[in-house]
């Protein structure tokens, strides 16, 4: 019986949209299905509307971002890792630059130029793009093939692809639609947390801090037991309701999926590139030489001053102290708050506020070189959907294309 395609794709985010381009280049009958108005919403809000296209890496960089989890992608990177995903933007128009952090962005710093690069491509590939038009309903025939149900038409296709993404920014439309349809095929759908999230801290004295930006610290999240759950060096930026930038966000997935988030600490060094015997060498040095400056200017020389102030505040010396006859006790109440700055968290901002989803479709119960369910011949999966989330710096696009892409070689 013929099929009114060949292929459906549910959800026409990064990896959809990659998934049909490649499909529709290869011959195949493509329809690509969106429950939104837009197609690529979540890449347009990237980055800070930049989009982060990837990582200047190799692969097996790509991999070590997703943990245990990442080795699910050698094959999706086989086909196209991170120097073919350059070339295919840079072939569709959009030159892009490698920051100081590793981030590949477009030149133009518009994330809208990676979008309408992707459309591009897509138009040119003769697939079909259908906005506002959710799946409701996906059936497996008995004679092969799929019948699929949308508000507007039941439509059949030889084989199915759900990119629906996860739950990180409802507001883009990724509420999670995708685990249901995997779940009534039989697949284990992991619990989700949010990833890459911004970390609410106890302390209110952090959020008076708002604004000051750490290019360098180490983030370590302890557990009731003091155990070290997870740790991360980059920067981090104070706001009203506690961390962000990329070291909070990369040890966020610990704390939202902690059942007892309150009872975690994130211990802070805020000069990682000094052990904490020559931050103590460099106070004893300057108390005894430079005692009439405050000691507060004195910490001043290596954090932000208001940082500065708050330590003092914190280790109960007056912020108009100088920094002659500091005792023993005080100058090592100091160090330690300098280098192990431990702040009691609250949780998350949630999915709100999260970049990506963790947890997700079992990644066991799918094919990695094919991307093909092996609970349901002719389903596929790619992108978020999956159990695969890694840290900030553009892995989780990398993962999004490169699944994609390769479901796209097998629909």
């Amino acid at each position: 019986m013929p099929f009114d395609y060949d292929a459906i794709i549910v959800g026409a985010g990064a990896a959809g949209l990659m998934a049909a381009i490649h499909a529709a280049e290869r011959g195949r009958r493509v329809l690509l299905l969106e429950k939104g108005k837009k197609p690529g919403v979540k890449i347009l809000m990237s980055g800070g509307t930049r989009c982060n296209i990837t990582h200047d890496c190799d692969s097996r960089g790509i991999i070590a971002a997703f943990g245990p989890n990442g080795k699910f992608l050698h094959s999706a990177l086989a086909q196209l890792g991170p120097r073919e995903t350059v070339s295919f933007f840079e072939a569709e128009g959009v030159a892009t630059k490698v920051e100081d952090t590793g981030k590949v962005f477009p030149v133009s710093d518009r994330a809208v130029d990676v979008l309408d690069a992707l459309l591009r491509r897509l138009s040119r590939s003769g697939a079909k793009l259908s906005l506002l038009e959710p799946m409701r309903e996906l059936h497996a025939q008995p004679d092969g093939g799929f019948r699929i149900v949308t508000p507007n038409r039941t439509i059949t296709a030889e084989k199915v692809l759900i990119t629906t993404g996860g739950r990180s920014f409802p507001g883009c439309g990724t509420t999670g639609d995708g685990y249901g349809f995997a779940a009534a095929f039989g697949h284990t759908i992991l619990p989700q947390t949010p990833a890459l999230v911004p970390l609410r801290v106890q302390p209110e004295w952090v959020g008076e801090l708002r604004g000051i930006t750490l290019p360098d610290a180490n983030l370590k999240v302890l557990g009731p037991d003091n155990k070290k759950l997870t740790s991360r060096r980059g920067s981090m930026l104070f706001a009203h309701f506690g961390l962000t930038g990329p070291a909070p966000l990369d040890v966020s997935r610990a704390v939202s999926g902690h059942p007892e988030p309150t009872s975690l600490i994130l211990e802070v060094d805020l000069l990682p590139n000094e052990t904490e015997q020559a931050f103590d060498e460099f106070v004893q040095l300057q108390t005894s030489t430079n005692g009439k400056q405050l000691l507060a200017g004195v910490l001043s020389t290596k954090i932000p001053r208001r940082i500065a102030d708050q330590l003092l505040v914190l280790c109960g010396l007056s912020l108009t102290r100088t920094a002659a006859a500091l005792s023993r006790p005080d100058r090592l109440k100091l160090v330690a708050a300098t280098k192990r700055l431990r702040l009691p968290l609250r949780g998350t901002l949630g999915f709100e506020k999260a970049e990506v989803t963790a947890g997700g479709v079992l990644l066991d119960e799918v094919d990695s070189k094919t991307m093909q369910s092996k609970k349901q011949a002719g389903l596929y999966f790619a992108g978020e959907v999956l159990d695969l989330d890694g840290w900030i710096g553009g892995y989780n696009f990398q993962s999004a294309w490169s699944t994609g892409w390769l479901a796209g070689r097998e629909l």
